[in-house]
């Protein structure tokens, strides 16, 4: 060994991370391709039932059902804003590939949402499960976002499905860390106080701990929404269609105007998804005492059932409607008894 090799043993010592990835990778890739190729199937069919649901409804239907849910979350005025930043998405002429993002973000949480709130509650009841989820969360949440693409495309190919599948893994920590957290924040008072009263492990977790962790958890929904949102834009570099798709293609040909109208639409977009998973985060802490069917759209309806019912030609629709039935009872009665 030479002088300098002690004082510099970096040029002539290294370990060979990338060879040995490389390998793994194409080991992986060879053997268990198709076992990853079939793990596309509910995402894809999940991702199309959205996209066909989101593009082929008009979207003045679309823009009144944000509205009425805005309007039953959280009142009026965020109803009035949910429907003016939709209205705005439409009239800058980017509404097909709006609701294409849409439909990734919505197709990722929903999965994040059914993997993530069973592993949070998994390592909030165990030391064990909690040790091993912690360095590969810390992992996941630390790596960036562009290196999830490389394996993805090596196994699941390019598009709007495995664009889904980078978005689920880079989105997933949020729900999963939020759901623990909320779950070991449950007051012990509350859990010694059901078990005392004889409770099981599952009534404690689904009528006292996860109601009382309700909170985190919409929060680290909320979470996985918007990191969700940013990783659909960054997986347009694998062909994802959408609003990223627009932004990359605005940036490739130097045309600032599409880039920015796609910027625009990714931003409206995240401030409307914020705002109505914020407001299911502090509405029922607003009107805990109010029951859901009194409020917003909910009660106008409950209000119009309750006013044809005490209407004389509603009342008189149920006598004739329960005259009918009573006689074809006693009808098959009688034929029951000849």
């Amino acid at each position: 060994m030479k002088p300098e090799d002690v004082l510099d043993p970096f040029k002539t010592w290294h370990i060979p991370f990338g060879e040995w990835f490389d390998v793994g990778l194409g080991w992986i890739v060879q053997e268990y391709r198709p076992l990853f190729q079939s793990l596309k199937w509910p995402i894809d069919q999940l991702l199309r039932a959205f996209d066909l649901a989101l593009n082929d409804i008009p979207p003045v239907v679309i823009i009144l059902c944000f509205g009425l849910v805005a309007w039953q979350i959280a009142g009026w005025r965020l109803a009035v804003q949910v429907a003016g930043l939709l209205l705005i998405i439409g009239f800058l002429g980017i509404w097909g590939e709006t609701m294409t993002t849409l439909s990734l973000v919505f197709t990722a949480v929903l999965f994040c949402t059914v993997v993530g709130i069973p592993v949070g509650v998994i390592a909030a009841r165990s030391d064990r499960a909690a040790a091993i989820c912690r360095p590969i969360l810390d992992t996941m949440q630390t790596i960036p976002s562009f290196v999830y693409l490389v394996p993805v495309v090596m196994l699941f190919g390019i598009g709007n499905v495995p664009g889904v599948i980078v978005t689920i893994v880079f989105a997933l920590p949020p729900v999963i860390r939020l759901t623990t957290l909320g779950i070991q924040q449950v007051s012990e008072e509350v859990v010694e106080a059901m078990r005392a009263f004889g409770a099981t492990n599952s009534q404690i977790l689904f009528k006292a701990q996860l109601p009382l962790a309700l909170p985190s958890i919409v929060a680290g929904v909320n979470q996985t929404l918007m990191m969700s949102l940013s990783m659909v834009v960054v997986a347009s570099m694998i062909a994802v269609g959408g609003l990223g798709q627009m932004v990359l293609r605005g940036i490739g040909r130097l045309d600032i105007g599409l880039a920015a109208t796609g910027g625009i639409g990714v931003v409206i977009l995240a401030i409307i998804l914020d705002r109505l998973t914020q407001s299911a985060i502090s509405q029922p802490r607003r009107y805990a005492d109010i029951a859901w069917h009194n409020q917003g759209p909910a009660a106008l309806f409950t209000g119009v059932v309750k006013t044809f019912q005490a209407s004389p030609a509603g009342r008189g629709g149920l006598e004739v409607a329960g005259n009918e039935r009573l006689a074809n009872k006693n009808g098959s009665d009688y034929e029951r008894s000849v």
